[in-house]
């Protein structure tokens, strides 16, 4: 049987694209259990929808990164 600490190990060697694509199934697939009126979520899912509709509104990590300073 594979570890949860395995498949993160596996799972952060992905591309950015590939890990936020895995997140995104993820969190589609526990919807059931989250109360889309919780404000995290709301906003979660909200941000998702917009990143579908407009891919280019997104930033990598790295131009997040330059954007606060760090």
């Amino acid at each position: 049987m594979v570890t949860l600490s395995e498949i993160e190990v596996q799972a952060m060697e992905l591309s950015e694209s590939d890990r936020a694509k895995l997140a995104s199934n993820l969190l589609s697939s526990l919807r059931p259990i989250l109360d889309d009126q919780d404000d995290g979520v709301a906003e979660a899912l909200r941000r998702d929808a917009e990143m579908d509709a407009d891919p280019s509104a997104s930033l990598t990590l790295e131009e997040f990164k330059r954007a606060v300073g760090r």
